[in-house]
């Protein structure tokens, strides 16, 4: 008995191109290519006698059947269920007619992007090379055996984005849903520990609908076996998850692990259980979007760092956010050289804090106006707001920002916004990158609220990321620096570098009204109390008279202050105590 090639494939490739994705058309193209091969018999894998077609030769036929199963990997799990990933999305979030690249064709996509056309878009085109294409999966049992899908519903390797290394990784949710199998979870740990070896950020493209059932534990051990990668690959390289389909149960550690998450608004989902045990256990109804879309994860959880309107603006965004970041902890971060001067002197700044200390600012305009060309690539912007973390430049190198923000409780720190904070100043100790903090700080917000849920061990946590940073840190106290708060925000006590005051600054213990409250709380003048506290507090001459800031500068002149001081600290070589680790107050 023989059989035919697997190129009688083609057979169901009826479409024309032109109703095709790119993907779809570029492998319906390549396998008409074949066409003329689809009538050779090839004998079965192991048969001792061979027959070929007339002129033949047996390296030809191997070739073709690589070559089809080639083809069978970029169809993932086929035509019809590449169109029904085209067709998810809700129809006021509609794709239309984008022009996805020069060297990728025009498509009309009303949804979301399959597995490689999400690594086409992300990567610079040509660049990537792909690992394990001929994977499947191993499982006999419950008819597994008679379906397999070349590639085992994931695409790994490797390519650049603008020129630097990446490693990546994109589930296929045509194939099986993107479950996760042993070999699905092998080719992913793969291309890891290369990320690992080589130096290169890994980069995630999250849509699976989690384990692969019909494998039981060994499903389980391949996401132990991710985990566990994960945490070793923590601090060494940059690693981040987009999650852009399901992501259920056990996946969703792997991306909690990683340094950023990013989520593409109502077609992504994160939850460790789904509405529907949700409602069994709990019986409480609630929709997928509820539980665990972006809003839930972006504004409510901070689990996620951002999210984005559609797959495409997602990858251009990773795309420009990985550009900030250095590919490994020993590299440099890049440089990207700009036409705005180191001096320049920005003189709005001067005026831009309010004459009454009680009225507020957006400290975003003070970020984009001390930055190269006012670039500024804000991380989870809308969780803890009263907190503003990001990447900027600065004469064209990265640093990052944290600043308090008046707009929001007065800018305030409390539970939520020192987890935020301290988990980016961790990230930026861990990959070299230096940190500017901007202070506008009244302290610590007050209430049962916040005592009952653990202030105080939430707050030592950015007190802890601070003292424990090694990289150049640089103070600007904008405004108000007051109480514990002011130690916290990277002050000198905290092996600040350079601590710089503005004149509007006020670092003491607490506002006037309160500390007159306490002090002349028997006296019946506190206005001419209060006045004596404001004229001997109410500046930053007090802190600079003991050496607490290096200068009082003017917010004019802080640009180029602090890129003179990027320079003298480049080559900052500071070290903690040699230990094991140490434990932070988690």
């Amino acid at each position: 008995m023989y059989r035919l090639s697997t190129f009688t494939l083609t057979r169901t490739l009826r479409a024309p191109i032109r109703n095709l994705s790119p993907l779809a058309a570029h492998v319906s193209r390549t396998v008409n290519e074949y066409k003329p091969l689809t009538k050779i018999l090839l004998p079965p894998l192991g048969s001792a006698h061979v027959r070929y077609a007339s002129g033949r030769t047996k390296e030809e036929d191997v070739i073709a059947r690589i070559e089809g199963k080639r083809a069978e990997a970029q169809l993932g799990g086929g035509l019809a269920r590449i169109e029904a990933q085209h067709k998810k999305v809700r129809p006021d979030r509609c794709i239309e007619s984008w022009h996805i690249r020069d060297d990728l064709i025009t498509n009309s996509i009303q949804g979301k992007l399959t597995a490689r056309e999400r690594i086409d878009l992300l990567l610079d085109a040509g660049s990537f090379v792909e690992y394990d294409a001929f994977v499947e999966h191993q499982c006999v049992d419950f008819g597994m055996d008679k379906n397999k899908v070349t590639g085992d519903g994931v695409v790994t390797g490797h390519g650049t984005i603008n020129g630097r290394r990446v490693f990546v990784f994109s589930q296929d949710f045509t194939a099986f849903g993107g479950s996760l199998s042993k070999m699905h979870a092998e080719k992913i740990c793969k291309i890891m520990d290369k990320a690992v070896l080589v130096g290169a950020p890994v980069i995630g493209l999250n849509d699976s609908g989690g384990a692969r059932i019909q494998e039981g534990v060994d499903s389980l051990a391949g996401y132990a076996e991710i985990f566990e990668r994960n945490v070793l690959a923590s601090g060494v390289i940059p690693q981040i998850s987009l999650i852009m389909g399901p992501c259920a149960g056990g996946a969703v550690y792997s991306p909690a692990l990683t340094d950023f998450t990013f989520m593409v608004k109502d077609t992504s989902y994160m939850f460790v259980t789904g509405p529907d045990v949700v409602k069994e256990v709990c019986n409480e109804e609630v929709t997928q979007e509820e539980l665990g879309g972006a809003k839930a994860h972006t504004v409510m959880s901070g689990v996620v760092h951002n999210a984005f309107e559609n797959d495409l603006e997602a990858l251009q965004r990773v795309r420009d956010f990985i550009d900030f970041l250095p590919l490994s902890n020993f590299e440099p971060t890049p440089t990207r050289y700009s036409d705005d001067s180191p001096h320049r002197e920005d003189h709005s700044l001067n005026h831009i804090i309010p004459a009454d200390s009680t009225k507020a600012y957006d400290v975003r305009d003070v970020i984009t106006r001390l930055v190269d060309d006012g670039n500024f690539f804000e991380i989870m912007p809308e969780y803890a707001k009263n907190i503003i973390i990001g990447f900027a430049r600065m004469n064209g190198k990265t640093v990052s920002i944290v600043g308090n923000q008046p707009l929001v409780s007065s800018g305030v720190l409390d539970i939520n916004s020192s987890i935020k904070g301290a988990r980016f100043v961790r990230f930026c100790d861990a990959f070299n990158i230096p940190i500017i903090t901007l202070v506008d700080v009244p302290g610590f917000l007050p209430g049962t609220a916040q005592e009952h849920n653990g202030i105080i061990r939430h707050g030592a946590k950015l007190l802890y990321a601070y003292a424990e940073a090694t990289v150049p840190k640089i103070t600007i106290i904008t405004r108000k620096a007051y109480g514990g708060a002011y130690d916290v925000m990277s002050s000198k006590h905290l092996r600040g570098d350079m601590n710089y005051a503005w004149p509007t600054g006020e670092i003491a213990v607490m506002g006037a009204k309160g500390a007159v409250a306490i002090i002349f709380r028997h006296s019946e003048d506190h206005s001419k109390a209060e006045a004596e506290y404001i004229d001997k507090f109410a500046n930053p001459l007090p802190a600079a008279q003991r050496g607490f800031v290096d200068d009082i500068v003017l917010p004019a002149h802080t640009r180029r202050r602090i890129i003179d001081d990027l320079e003298v600290l480049k080559g900052k070589n500071l070290k903690n105590p040699p230990k094991k680790h140490g434990n932070i107050p988690l």
